[in-house]
């Protein structure tokens, strides 16, 4: 399996724009509405011919009464478990927020590389207020402009640097899709099968919004699961 890096961070920072850029493809949904990622989505990278997972997660929030903000934690937490390295994106726009501190405090508390990224910055006023960012305690920092790739490659030099050398995975494994209406029970099915909370479920329909790979390795068998969106009639499509 190769080495895996978490992007983690608060709503609305650009974590799925980065992550498709990584990926070269469109695949987690980017929408200017905070909250769009929910479930960890798993991508495949490289670097100067390093191979890696990528993990984008969903924003975290503490304290929030939204139903499904308690299930992205968690799904962040794992992610956060899961990675050899984590990168921890902000914003500049909107400089240091409550909800940044609350992840660099997470942060803090794990012993793994742990790479500080402030999006947005695309031009030398933007990177001078970048500085306010050292009081989340999380050292050096690195500026990027996830629409456009600018800075990524500093970034990326000293990402793939710690990543550990591990055994590549194999990539030509049969896939099953599970595919069904809205709140069907399809993440929970794909959850029961491989042993662990790795898709959100709610009773809300519409809850899975992208299509997520998860590799089944059980009892001998070994493929990838897809969950998908539950699917719906373009009248009843309201969001």
């Amino acid at each position: 399996m190769s080495a895996i890096v978490a992007i983690v961070g608060r709503p609305n920072v650009g974590k799925s724009t980065f992550f498709n850029r990584l990926i070269q493809r469109r695949e987690a949904i980017v929408d200017a509405v905070s909250g769009v990622t929910r479930d960890r989505h798993y991508g495949k990278s490289d670097w100067n011919g390093v191979e890696f997972s990528l993990i984008d997660t969903g924003g975290y929030v503490l304290g929030s009464e939204d139903v499904f903000e308690a299930e992205i934690d968690k799904q962040v937490e794992l992610a956060i478990d899961e990675a050899d390295a984590i990168i921890f994106m902000v914003d500049v726009e909107s400089g240091v927020t409550g909800m940044d501190e609350d992840v660099a405090k997470l942060l803090r508390r794990v012993d793994k590389p742990t790479f500080l990224v402030v999006n947005k910055v695309d031009n030398s006023k933007r990177a001078e207020d970048a500085v306010e960012f050292y009081s989340l305690g999380l050292g050096e920092y690195y500026t990027i402009a996830s629409i456009n790739g600018s800075g990524t490659g500093d970034l990326l030099d000293a990402v793939v640097e710690v990543l550990p050398e591990k055994e590549q995975e194999n990539d030509d494994l049969p896939r099953f899709a599970v595919v069904g209406r809205p709140n069907a029970g399809k993440s929970s099915f794909i959850n029961a099968l491989i042993g662990e909370e790795r898709y959100i479920v709610t009773d809300v329909a519409g809850t899975t919004r992208d299509s997520i790979d998860t590799k089944y390795n059980r009892f001998g068998f070994e493929f990838n699961l897809v969950d998908t969106a539950g699917i719906r009639r373009k009248a009843k499509v309201n969001e």
